[in-house]
């Protein structure tokens, strides 16, 4: 039994396969995962029913156990900004970019060759897309596993 914060097998594969500069999509459930992601993109629906499960519950996972360099959002063209952007920014953190980019140009973003991971939810809040950049493990962390063994 895995004893990590992520437990879902493919998820975990996806996470595997991806390297520093790789991105993941987490999409709610209005997002059309299908035709807006890559050939080679691994897709995930964890979509179970609506609202189960929320895009901010896959990234509180995705936070523990990926290292994010980078967020980017699908913005409204026209009106302000959604209350799910603040509770991205709680959940990412602190220091980690943060950019807003148009409906169009995050498809255009999505289905690049470096999506390497796409994972549908059953998110109803609009614009509740983020892409994330995968980082860099630090060192000391590494340290740190090698010191317990």
């Amino acid at each position: 039994m895995l004893k990590t914060t992520c437990t879902h097998s493919e998820i975990l594969r996806g996470l595997a396969e991806c390297g520093h500069g790789d991105r993941i999509l987490i999409a709610d459930g209005n997002y059309p995962l299908d035709s807006n992601t890559g050939t080679d993109t691994r897709l995930i629906y964890l979509n179970l029913t609506h609202g189960i499960p929320l895009v901010t519950d896959v990234l509180k996972v995705l936070e523990e156990t990926i290292a994010i360099e980078k967020a980017e959002v699908m913005s409204p063209d026209n009106s302000g900004e959604p209350a799910i952007f603040a509770e991205f920014g709680k959940i990412l953190e602190d220091g980690i970019e943060f950019r807003k980019l148009g409906r169009f140009e995050f498809y255009d973003e999505c289905r690049k060759s470096d999506i390497k991971l796409a994972i549908a939810t059953g998110e109803q809040r609009t614009y509740a897309n983020i892409l994330l950049t995968v980082g860099v493990v630090d060192t000391l962390f590494c340290k740190n596993i090698k010191a317990k063994e």
